[in-house]
């Protein structure tokens, strides 16, 4: 999420990710120096929101990192209250120095600044405020209060002697602060109205701002600071950036932004592109990028939870310091380290420094934007990695149960067909709902092999009973419940289940099982439920008579019944970003409605290939970023854009092949776990719909079922670890999947092709089994 290379070590790389934890790096050696996961130092110091906030939902992500400007502090802002400040004593000495409960809601930004010769913190949150705090003491000395939207982030700065913090909210407002509570003293608007950072170049002359709008309009523009006004508008961006874009400045002469895939630089004094650089592959839609002070070496994350480090010449040296000691220590110790793909620099007009190539293991990039003619690759001096995949790629294919780690959880006899199956938010117990009603809970015990207590393929769970013997069973129609549609959603807290299976809605306690309530007997039945990302009493409801109804369970009472479907709703998603529900139905068509006014802003039919058949499920989730959705149906995967829902990539699978079951998104979107009818499982990368592994039904399958038309009817993924699923079966057998410790994720993704970095491009379809086909 945010990375900050420290002021003077300029190899020693502070990370904070999506799951709350902090690392630290020394990229030289590419050692993890330290690993914290997040916890609240002190719970009873903190506001009664924010305990009440952690009990209901414990996930918290980072949306800040970022040094003191001597480096002996660091400070980390969480997207729950708190900011955290860490003093840094050297190597892998970090200390608790700090915890403040700054904001109600999310923590969005954290500087550092030094008004009156003091240190000072300066934060920026969900509460439409800023505030300024004692880096010492921690005492609050000034709270800035004028914006009318969520502040998104803040700038300090000072000319000559006057210090001023700039700060930009989710309304696109720009405001500047003196220290003193006399309120804001500009108010400028920036491109995009939306998320916006603001940046100096290097020596305070020069000011920036990168902005994103909420249909994906992306922004780099110069300002002049004494008019307020647009100075530069730097041209290049993909015309929706897929997701929200992050930027940087070096050397008082470049600007940096991730977008489309790939980083992209400019020249400040130039608005034409100066060149694009995909870093050998494997970047996420919207890369987050960080120079270190000196503008040698720059960071870029990458997919699979992975950072990338690219080098100029100077920062090649830099880490070649570290090489042969790298090199020694990798020999003499089985300390886990990143895997290093030692791949030479592609030659690229970079103009980030004078010449760059690749080392150890950086991913780089080669040549002057003035002189192309003096480019040179240089050869890292490394010794080959035996796991090195770059050079042949092939599709991973697991055909035996040795080649991954898979379990099947204990069963119930009384279960047929699993017709529904989610992890529990807290990824410690996996829900079904099998076709003739059943729930199952399957819960894993903390104990000395699995010290988290979460759900793993490695021990065995416990299928959840309470002691009075009853299950949670749904009220079944009288006609055939067997072909009645069932369906589920859990509450964030995983407290309450709300369930049916063609008869009333039930809401079963999840700790007791006991059915709290039962509504809307049918007809029409209920085909999906979807809770309100903000409000757990209010339920979207898609029914079998093609309308969707926005249900208070606290009232009892349909506040909207929303019509625009032919045919059943066979799925709902919510985006909290966008504040829409997004619908699809048996009749291929897909609905955005907008969650204000329930109004529909706009539909869609399938692009389907011919030999499809229209009345198959149409499911629908958001990825991460709350723009984009993924969309199945059992002869396509897309992904589309909400906005103007447009599908930006399809893959479909060829005509002799099976056809999809289910898929989802892994928790952290990157990769996309689909099922077949013919108990084939496919991992793709989400961000170009390529397949990367493939999992064989006798990997977990015996030959005797294998053969019996068993298939997977639904996928689900964990809600923390990204390459883990399961698979709820037609034979009621739930499977729990994880890759080999040794490999630590499902293949490696193919290589781009050239002019395919936005995953639009039809490439070679690969491998004979005729489960894969490009995307289109």
């Amino acid at each position: 999420m945010s990375m900050d290379f420290h002021p003077s070590q300029q190899t020693l790389l502070l990370v904070g990710t999506n799951v709350g934890d902090i690392a630290l790096w020394e990229v030289g050696s590419r050692e993890r120096l330290v690993l914290r996961n997040f916890k609240v130092w002190e719970l009873g110091a903190c506001s009664m929101p924010l305990q009440t906030a952690l009990v209901k939902d414990p996930g918290v992500s980072v949306n800040r990192v970022i040094w003191s400007p001597d480096g002996s502090l660091f400070g980390v802002a969480y997207s729950r209250h708190i900011v955290q400040i860490y003093s840094y004593h050297g190597n892998d000495d970090i200390r608790q120095h700090l915890e403040i409960d700054a904001h109600v809601g999310g923590v969005n930004d954290l500087a550092f600044s030094h008004p009156n010769k003091q240190l000072c913190v300066i934060t920026c949150g969900d509460d439409k405020t800023i505030k300024v705090w004692d880096a010492t003491s921690g005492a609050k000395q000034y709270t800035f209060e004028g914006h009318e939207a969520p502040v998104y982030s803040v700038c300090p700065h000072h000319k000559e002697n006057i210090q001023f913090i700039f700060s930009t909210a989710l309304d696109g407002k720009i405001k500047a602060w003196l220290y003193d509570n006399l309120g804001s003293r500009v108010d400028y608007e920036a491109p995009g109205r939306w998320c916006t950072t603001m940046a100096y170049s290097a020596d305070g002359t020069r000011l920036f701002s990168c902005g994103t709008s909420k249909d994906g309009e992306s922004h780099i523009v110069e300002w002049n600071e004494s008019e307020g006004a647009v100075k530069r508008t730097y041209l290049g961006f993909r015309k929706r950036s897929l997701g929200v874009v992050q930027f940087d400045t070096t050397k008082n002469r470049f600007l940096a932004a991730g977008d489309d895939f790939s980083i992209k630089f400019w020249d400040m004094d130039h608005v034409q592109l100066l060149t694009t650089i995909d870093a050998d592959g494997g970047l996420p839609a919207s890369p987050r990028i960080r120079f270190n002070k000196d503008g040698s070496l720059l960071a870029v994350s990458a997919n699979e939870n992975g950072i990338k480090i690219l080098a100029n010449n100077d920062g090649i040296r830099l880490v070649r310091t570290f090489e042969n000691l790298a090199y020694d220590a990798s020999r003499a110790s089985e300390t886990a380290k990143p895997t290093v793909n030692s791949i030479s620099g592609s030659a690229n007009n970079s103009g980030f420094a004078d010449r760059v190539a690749s080392a150890v293991g950086i991913s780089g990039m080669n040549g002057d934007a003035r002189d192309a003619r003096n480019m040179v690759d240089v050869k890292p001096r490394i010794n080959e990695e035996p796991n090195d995949k770059s050079k042949i790629w092939k599709l991973t294919e697991i055909s035996e149960s040795s080649q991954c780690r898979s379990l099947k959880l204990p069963e119930n006899l009384r279960v047929t067909k699993i017709s529904r199956l989610i992890y529990t938010n807290s990824g410690n117990a996996i829900l079904a709902l099998a076709s003739n009603a059943i729930h199952l809970l399957w819960k894993w015990q903390r104990n000395e092999r699995n010290s988290s207590g979460k759900a793993t393929a490695s021990v065995s769970p416990q299928l959840w009973q309470p002691s009075s013997g009853i299950l949670m069973t749904n009220d079944v129609h009288e006609s055939n419940h067997e072909e009645a549609v069932s369906c589920f959603a859990l509450s964030k807290n995983d407290s309450y289940v709300m369930s049916a299976s063609g008869g009333k809605i039930s809401l079963f306690n999840m700790m007791t099982f006991k059915t709290m309530t039962t509504f809307m007997p049918p007809p029409p039945a209920a085909t999906f439920l979807a809770f309100h990302p903000q409000d757990n009493n209010i339920i979207a409801i898609g029914m079998d008579d093609s309308t969707i109804q926005i249900y208070n369970v606290r009232v009892d009472e349909v506040k909207s019944k929303l019509k625009g479907h032919s045919k059943r709703v066979t799925g709902l998603a919510f985006s909290h970003v966008l504040n829409v529900l997004v619908s699809s139905g048996a009749d291929s068509q897909l609905c955005v409605w907008s969650t204000d006014g329930w109004e529909k802003q706009r539909a869609r039919s399938l692009q389907l290939p011919g030999r499809s058949t229209s009345q198959s499920d149409t499911r629908v989730q958001f990825h991460q970023d709350q723009t984009h959705f993924l969309v199945v149906h059992e002869a396509q995967i897309a992904i589309y854009e909400t906005t103007k829902l447009e599908c930006l990539k399809q893959w479909v699978p060829r005509e002799s092949a099976a056809p999809i079951s289910h898929a989802t998104f892994s928790c952290d979107s990157q990769l996309i776990y689909a099922s077949f009818l013919d108990a084939t499982v496919c991992v793709f990368t989400a961000g170009h719909l390529h397949m990367r592994c493939r999992i064989i039904p006798s990997a977990y399958l015996s030959p005797s079922i294998s053969s019996a038309n068993i298939h997977p009817v639904v996928v689900a993924a964990h809600p923390q670890d990204p390459n883990q699923f399961a698979l709820g079966l037609s034979d009621g057998s739930v499977h729990v999947f994880e890759p080999l410790e040794s490999e630590g994720k499902w293949g490696v993704p193919p290589p781009l092709e050239n002019g395919s970095a936005n995953g639009m491009t039809t490439a070679p379809s690969i491998g004979a089994s005729g489960s894969e086909q490009a995307p289109r």
